[in-house]
C-alpha cells in the first residue's frame, strides 16, 4: 500500500490553522483580545521552538469553544471556513493531493490540531482519513478539553500511524510512505517515512533536508 501523509498547517494550508482559529475566536468576541491573544502568541512560539506542552495548549485552545457550546460552535466554524480558511486554500495544494489521489495513493491528513477544527478543513481537501488530536468527551457527548488518547504530535504521529495500520492488520513494511509537512516537529514521522518532502519548510528543517538530500518542495510562493 502507498500512503501519501500530508501535515496540516504551513503544508498543505499557508497559515496554521489551530493559531488562526484563536484569532477568529478574538474576532467574534469570544476570548480576550488582549489576555488570549498573549497566551496563544506564547503558545505558537513553543510550537515553533519545539517546547509546546501540548496538553495545556489544547486545554487552551477548547476552553471557548467547550463553553459556547456544540450548536454555537457549529456555526462559528462554519463562518471560520468561509471567512479564513476557504480563501487560504491555494490550487496547488488541492492539486498536491489530487495527483496522490488519481495515482492510487491512500491519502490522509496527519496534523497537531485538533479535530474539532480539523474535520472540516480536511473535507475541504477531500480527504477523508484525517489524523488529528482527539478531543475528550463527556456523557453528554461535548468536549472537556482534554485530549483522548495519543495526541498525534511529534513522535506522537508516529504512533497514531502505527495504530492505523495494526487496526488494517498492516505493518511499516507492507505500506510505502510518502510524508509532507514543514516543520521540524514531525521529524519522527518523516524518518519514518521512504519518501520524506520538506514542504514549505522551517528553517531546521530545510537545513536537515539539505544535510540527508530529502526532496524540498515549496508548495507557496
Amino acid at each position: 500500500m502507498k500512503l501519501a501523509l500530508f501535515d496540516l498547517d504551513n503544508t498543505l494550508l499557508p497559515i496554521d490553522s489551530d493559531y488562526a482559529w484563536g484569532e477568529f475566536s478574538q474576532h467574534i468576541a469570544w476570548t480576550d483580545p488582549v489576555s488570549f491573544k498573549a497566551r496563544n502568541d506564547q503558545f505558537y512560539a513553543d510550537y515553533q521552538s519545539g517546547v509546546l506542552d501540548i496538553h495545556e495548549y489544547v486545554r487552551f485552545a477548547t476552553d471557548a469553544v467547550r463553553l459556547k457550546g456544540a450548536e454555537q460552535a457549529e456555526i462559528a466554524h462554519r463562518q471560520f471556513m468561509r471567512e479564513i480558511i476557504l480563501p487560504a486554500v491555494k490550487p496547488s495544494a488541492i492539486e498536491l493531493v489530487k495527483q496522490h489521489q488519481a495515482a492510487g495513493d491512500h491519502v490522509m491528513i496527519v496534523t497537531a490540531t485538533n479535530e474539532f477544527v480539523t474535520r472540516p478543513i480536511a473535507t475541504a481537501f477531500g480527504v477523508s482519513d484525517l489524523i488529528a488530536v482527539e478531543l475528550a468527551r463527556d456523557e453528554q457527548g461535548w468536549i472537556t478539553g482534554e485530549i483522548l488518547g495519543t495526541p498525534s504530535f511529534k513522535e506522537g504521529k508516529v504512533t497514531r500511524i502505527a495504530q492505523w495500520l495494526a487496526a488494517r492488520n498492516l505493518n511499516w513494511s507492507d505500506v510505502h510512505i510518502t510524508f509532507y509537512s514543514d516543520s521540524i516537529n514531525d521529524l519522527p514521522l518523516l524518518e519514518m517515512a521512504q519518501t520524506p518532502v520538506a514542504t514549505n519548510p522551517d528553517a531546521r528543517l530545510r537545513q536537515l533536508a539539505t544535510d540527508r538530500g530529502w526532496r524540498t518542495l515549496q508548495l507557496f510562493s
